[in-house]
């Protein structure tokens, strides 16, 4: 079992919210509060494994019930939910386990297989006498099934730290770097970055992280990927039956390589988008399998959620996902490609690789994803700034390269243009810690880490 930081949040939950008594009269009462309730970014303590399993047993007892995989017996319980005295009693006398009023947990696993259990869900939690646990698949999560009442928790990939905890690296020293803010030395920033791009190839996923652990064989992870992404394309294709959210999903990696200003639609499905297509594409954000990121026409501190909607950049929620995709068997037994990621011995210009990297790590720290191109004074051709996030009250710009030689020409256009607005700039590659006047230079891996000491970004 992994160490994941929405643990934090869930107990938070539990602590805060999930304790109120009388749970019903505090829950009508507090309804939009809780339904747009933000929970920052914060660092998350690395705990020993006395620790963690102190932590893991947050409740005397719970039942958890997979509707996905369970019995006639249980399914049963929930063909008759008017009575919740009745439905409490069956489910101990089926599952065995004794709920206790105010230290018991149920769980409601795949949720969106039993509408049933959905539909009481509300009343159940108004009982007050439990706490209740749901769980959905993206494509449930996106339906509008929300209830007010919900304290909804996104899950996403394993972001860099967890996955570090998760292979038994210290995260601690990736702090202290941000904190001395210093270079490292080309053989400790050489060692570091092959760690990160390890990172990138395995990706975040837990079942892809789980089987690298216990094989360290690329094969294996890249199977297990594969099959990640299979389920993906089924899941799209049964939300969508005209195969067009599946077209876009296969389309991420080849327009992020062409490195297109933002994502063609008409390339993509080989058609006009429409009013119905707008709406699936919606669905399609929700579902966190892939990162939207919106252009600025006129970046502003008062205007970043002003954005041109119909204009995107589109990256894969986790960049081990996008491994996969982008090399495929013809290029060469796998082994052979991820060493060479690894390495960073690919013949190939893979910028947009760590571009979807640092779209991954933004959005773990809760940030919305903006760009901005605009074009060059006497020229057809555009500066483009990757991304853009604030920071008190000031517009940070943030670019992303393989290689940051020669390269902040944009960014450093764009700070004399928005001058007025702009903060701290940032350009992070594969190089050491360096400065340029008031543009930051650093290596990609310290992003998470130094948004963590700076204050949380939005």
């Amino acid at each position: 079992m992994f160490q994941r930081k929405v643990y934090q949040k869930l107990m938070i939950w539990k602590e805060k919210y999930a304790s109120k008594r009388p749970y019903g009269e505090w829950l009508d009462s507090n309804l939009v509060m809780l339904k747009d309730l933000k929970i920052p970014n914060q660092r998350v303590e690395e705990y020993s494994k006395e620790e963690r399993a102190k932590l893991q047993n947050e409740y005397t007892s719970y039942i958890k019930i997979d509707f996905a995989n369970t019995t006639e017996e249980i399914l049963d319980i929930f063909s008759n939910t008017a009575k919740s005295d009745l439905l409490f009693l069956r489910l101990q006398t089926e599952t065995g386990i004794k709920l206790i009023e105010g230290e018991s947990a149920i769980i409601f696993d795949q949720i969106q297989c039993n509408s049933k259990a959905r539909n009481i869900a509300k009343d159940l939690v108004k009982d007050g006498r439990y706490h209740y646990i749901e769980t959905a698949d993206f494509l449930y999560s996106n339906r509008k099934f929300e209830e007010a009442s919900e304290y909804k928790i996104k899950m996403y990939p394993m972001d860099y730290e967890e996955f570090l905890w998760a292979v038994g690296s210290d995260s601690n020293v990736f702090h202290d770097i941000c904190r001395l803010d210093e270079k490292m030395g080309n053989l400790i920033n050489r060692k570091l970055m092959r760690d990160f791009r390890l990172y990138m190839a395995v990706g975040g996923m837990p079942q892809a992280v789980k089987t690298y652990i216990a094989t360290n064989n690329f094969d294996d992870v890249d199977r297990v990927k594969r099959q990640i992404i299979k389920l993906y394309l089924e899941d799209l294709n049964r939300m969508d039956k005209s195969g067009k959210l599946a077209k876009i999903y296969k389309a991420i990696p080849v327009q992020l390589a062409l490195k297109k200003k933002h994502f063609i639609f008409y390339t993509a499905i080989g058609k006009p988008k429409t009013e119905k297509d707008e709406r699936k594409l919606a669905e399609l954000w929700d579902s966190n399998i892939v990162l939207a990121c919106y252009h600025l026409k006129t970046p502003d501190i008062t205007a970043i959620p002003r954005y041109e909607s119909d204009k995107f950049r589109l990256y894969m929620a986790d960049t081990g996902l996008l491994v996969t995709m982008l090399f495929d068997k013809s290029m060469g037994s796998q082994p052979d490609i991820y060493n060479k990621l690894l390495n960073d011995k690919l013949d190939a210009d893979l910028g947009f690789l760590y571009e979807n990297a640092v779209a991954q790590m933004l959005t773990a720290c809760e940030n919305k994803l903006y760009y901005h191109t605009w074009k060059k004074r006497n020229s057809s051709h555009f500066y483009e700034i990757d991304f853009l996030v604030t920071l008190q009250e000031k517009i940070i710009p943030i670019e992303v390269k393989a290689s940051a030689v020669n390269n902040e020409r944009s960014i450093l256009a764009f700070t004399e243009k928005y001058s007025m607005c702009a903060g701290k700039q940032y350009l992070f590659s594969q190089n050491d810690v360096s400065r340029k006047e008031n543009l930051e230079l650093k290596p990609i891996y310290m992003l998470p880490f130094l948004f963590a000491e700076d204050s949380k970004m939005t």
